[in-house]
């Protein structure tokens, strides 16, 4: 009667396991259903195979389906199965199914619930711990005095910040800050400008000549319409890109940039004539492969996703590089932490505004960068138009 099962969310594929009592293990989408699929497997307490769920358990994915997309399914009617789990936890995880969408509580306050106001310590144990995640909402436990407290499951915080968001909860700053849409500032701006110019003089003092942050997020529909838009810029000034990357998107009709399954549909010599070289001609059909693959992340997984991940995943893309990816993590999901130290602006930006006499390599401006942490994307953006101020000087 045990199994388990992938199946897709709005936030990426998520996993259940499960026994004839219910639902065993809950598992969050990780970067890749490799590591979904063994995180769920080194979680169960039983062994389990693939398998198709049984009428309950298929009930309680599309609960979890719904919940991921509105975020205000109540899952507290989904049967789970804690024999493996520790009579404390079990209390925990009981009076913590209680917390409807929306609302928060402290590790503290479940304490005093359980009668136990001491073992606050033990209440974010078991959340640390839980097997169930979202059906039993860790992610709505917060620690004393309204700070965020932890998030195993992928993605940390910022899984914590969008699932909060997801159910309209009331977010700190901290967490608000960690929760992206496309097309929305992420972060405030003036805290980062006010924290780069106390750490760093030579910073403030470009922030005080260029003056206010103006770096512009792109607006686009999904990550693939981002990544061919990286593909067709590369290597060409602004006006030819646009015109040929307009051209292409003429082959796609009245749906504008071919979608990948169309793309592949695409003669090499229509994609030639519209202005694209060989290499990003092989570079898009392998993006629009691995995109009808699954192995690109969307931007709502992508939101999930720590830096590096997201990095590793576009750059087994043929022709998308880390600047490549870097770039769409700055300019499509508007990530405030990131310097692309093999970017020749950024270098020359140090260059210029801290009166070096050669271009610093990669490896000296990761190392200067470390003090303007967490806000090096906006560091990035002034020193880019730094050039533009002391070129010559």
């Amino acid at each position: 009667m045990s199994g388990h099962c992938l199946f897709d969310t709005a936030l990426g594929r998520a996993g259940v396991a499960w026994s004839e009592r219910g639902i065993t293990v809950v598992q969050f989408p990780e970067a890749t259903d490799e590591r979904t699929l063994e995180r769920l497997q080194a979680q169960s307490p039983l062994p389990t195979t693939l398998a198709p769920p049984p009428p309950s358990v298929a009930a309680a994915i599309e609960q979890l389906r719904r919940h991921f997309e509105h975020g205000q399914e109540d899952l507290s009617t989904i049967a789970l199965d804690m024999s493996a789990v520790p009579p404390f936890y079990q209390k925990v995880y009981e009076r913590a199914r209680r917390v409807g969408p929306g609302r928060t509580v402290s590790y503290g306050e479940l304490a005093r619930e359980l009668g136990s106001p001491t073992l606050s310590r033990a209440v974010g144990t078991a959340m640390a711990k839980n097997p169930f995640v979202v059906v039993v909402p860790c992610h709505r436990v917060m620690a004393a005095r309204g700070a965020p407290g932890g998030f195993s499951a992928h993605g940390g915080l910022r899984s914590k910040a969008r699932l909060l968001s997801l159910e309209g909860a009331s977010l700190s700053d901290h967490l608000r800050s960690l929760v992206v849409r496309v097309g929305a500032p992420d972060f405030d701006a003036a805290e980062a400008v006010a924290a780069l110019s106390e750490r760093d003089p030579v910073m403030g003092a470009i922030i005080a000549k260029v003056g206010p942050f103006g770096l512009t997020r792109s607006e686009t529909s999904s990550s693939y319409e981002s990544l061919a838009r990286s593909v067709v810029y590369q290597q060409l000034t602004g006006k030819a890109a646009a015109t040929i990357y307009a051209r292409v998107a003429a082959l796609g009709g009245a749906e504008g940039f071919p979608a990948p399954d169309g793309l592949l549909a695409l003669s090499d010599a229509e994609l030639r004539g519209a202005g694209l070289s060989g290499a990003k001609v092989a570079a898009l059909r392998d993006l629009a492969t691995k995109m009808l693959a699954g192995e690109i992340p969307s931007l709502d997984e992508m939101a999930l996703m720590d830096e590096e991940d997201i990095i590793a995943r576009l750059t087994a893309v043929r022709g998308i590089g880390r600047w490549s990816a870097e770039m769409l993590l700055m300019f499509t999901l508007g990530r405030p932490d990131v310097l692309p130290v093999g970017d020749y602006g950024v270098r020359n930006g140090v260059r210029l505004a801290y009166g070096l006499e050669a271009l610093p390599s990669p490896e000296a401006v990761a190392r200067r960068g470390a003090r303007w942490r967490p806000w090096r994307t906006v560091a990035s953006w002034y020193l880019w138009r730094a050039v533009d101020l002391l070129r010559g000087g």
